[in-house]
């Protein structure tokens, strides 16, 4: 072969290598899109809504947790947030003017029920009314979670929250007080929102609320055993869909004609190498992480990896629950953010001794050496921009779970919460419009070319918010939120490039 045959097969193979890079870099539009593929952006009420004391509202384990030193990055909380309990109309405008088409939001338990159950507080109904209705009145479609993380104290008080299997029938009580109250117009429900992150950050590594651990080197967790509450907390969380799912397809699916789902999250794996052990750890690392959750809400139980593995500490179902978990997904919500790589590493396992070391499979965003990153970084420790992975997820969803609908439910990158920043020079966001144009590239690429089944993108989020453990050194944001201003919100420029994207040339 010539030089010129051996620079053609070089080009050709960077061209198969890096073919969905390269998709991702052509220009895409709204109508790139099947019709009536929905644009929205998410929030969650604890990171958005502030207002923690007012109209009744009781307190939540995340008003609790945020308060306990040591937890929070920059020692804030969210008793104000992005106060938009009082803004709603203005950031909807915001929402409206962007071109898009429907609001995630999620309910404040404790707004609805200050003690989780037992008396009502019409405040709390009041003020979701008004929201969903001016949503509506803008053309907004409302997309409700009903559980995002923000538990009512009160109940983690009277019998320690998810593990207790008191919860589903609390659960379903509020759920069901949802339906009555806001169902004639909210016909998207999302039950949970990421139960796997609940589950790992706040039962077995203690980062989130209620910040339970036994991990010897955690100083901050007094409580929990990291190797048996996971599966505790995870197994009631399913229950607690099955139920409410059961109930209302039963009592209201047909009167209101909506539909229900949950959100997961998704970190696509890649094996670190081509070794027989990596790759099997891959699929181990997916099964603990998704499979965990969707393999029972799409089979009736846990994957055999999980059975296999943690054995007598992962719950059973009995076949009533099984029948009723298996199929109770309307749409499948997806969270995906980054990809990892994954590898064999048994010696995990003796250092933690956990739920997260019981797969034998290390997720990391670069190898073992630590000469091979697998993507840029965003500003969380955790976000690294992998495009490809929402691709791989969506092919791995239709693959093993029989093409389910799929709603991508957030989506999204950080940038530092820099002081020394100008407000002029933070709203240029150049690399939050590449990773955006890049991501819904291939999510269009499996639509198009795989035939996944997928009908919405939610960008997370509308607004720089609370950020969890990280408190305010985080922004998520297409508008930028002026801390020191009375909140004031400034697009950035991923609001114009949104803009243009999202107007309709039919």
């Amino acid at each position: 072969m010539g030089l010129r045959g051996v620079i053609g097969l070089i080009i050709l193979q960077v061209i198969l290598f890096f073919g969905i890079q390269i998709c991702a870099s052509s220009h895409i539009t709204r109508t790139s899109f099947p019709k009536g593929f929905v644009f929205g952006t998410a929030s969650s009420a604890f990171q958005h809504e502030g207002a923690v004391k007012e109209d009744r509202r009781g307190p939540s384990v995340w008003d609790t947790f945020s308060r306990v030193p040591g937890k929070i990055m920059d020692g804030s909380n969210a008793d104000v947030a992005v106060d938009q309990y009082h803004r709603y109309e203005e950031d909807i405008q915001l929402m409206k003017d962007m071109g898009m088409d429907a609001y995630r939001f999620s309910i404040s338990w404790s707004r609805i029920l200050p003690n989780g159950s037992g008396e009502i507080s019409q405040a709390g109904i009041d003020h979701y009314n008004k929201l969903i209705n001016a949503l509506l009145a803008q053309g907004l479609e409302p997309y409700v979670t009903l559980y995002h993380w923000d538990l009512p104290q009160a109940l983690e008080d009277k019998y320690k929250g998810w593990l207790s299997p008191e919860i589903i029938k609390d659960f379903a009580s509020y759920a069901e007080i949802c339906f009555q109250k806001f169902g004639d117009r909210v016909k998207h429900w999302i039950t949970f929102n990421e139960p796997h992150t609940l589950a790992l950050m706040g039962y077995d590594l203690g980062f989130n609320a209620p910040g339970r651990c036994s991990i010897d080197f955690h100083l901050l967790c007094k409580e929990g055993n990291s190797a048996t509450e996971p599966y505790i907390v995870a197994h009631n969380i399913l229950l607690s869909h099955a139920v409410v799912a059961d109930i209302y397809r039963r009592k209201y699916k047909h009167k209101q004609g909506g539909s229900i789902g949950m959100s997961l999250d998704v970190i696509w794996l890649e094996p670190a190498t081509n070794s027989k052990e990596d790759i099997a750890a891959t699929q181990r690392g997916l099964d603990f992480q998704f499979g965990w959750f969707m393999d029972p809400l799409s089979f009736g139980d846990y994957p055999r990896s999980m059975r296999s593995i943690v054995g007598s500490r992962l719950p059973q179902f009995t076949k009533y629950q099984a029948t009723l978990l298996k199929g109770s997904l309307d749409f499948v919500g997806i969270n995906h953010y980054t990809t990892y790589y994954a590898m064999y590493n048994p010696n995990i396992t003796n250092v933690l001794q956990d739920y997260i070391s019981d797969s034998d499979a290390l997720t990391l965003p670069f190898n073992l050496s630590g000469n091979t990153v697998i993507g840029d970084r965003a500003n969380s420790v955790w976000l690294y921009i992998v495009p490809q992975g929402m691709r791989s997820v969506m092919n791995y969803i239709k693959e093993k779970y029989g093409n389910p609908l799929v709603v991508i439910t957030e989506n999204g990158m950080d940038d530092p919460n820099d002081q020394h920043i100008p407000i002029k020079e933070a709203l240029k966001d150049e690399k939050r419009i590449k990773y955006h144009n890049d991501y819904l590239s291939n999510l269009l690429s499996s639509i198009n070319e795989d035939g996944c089944n997928v009908k919405g993108y939610f960008v997370w989020s509308l607004l720089d918010n609370w950020e969890w453990s990280a408190g305010y050194t985080s922004r998520f944001g297409l508008y930028f939120v002026d801390y020191n201003d009375n909140l004031k919100r400034y697009p950035k420029n991923s609001v114009l490039w949104f803009k243009n994207f999202l107007k309709s040339t039919q």
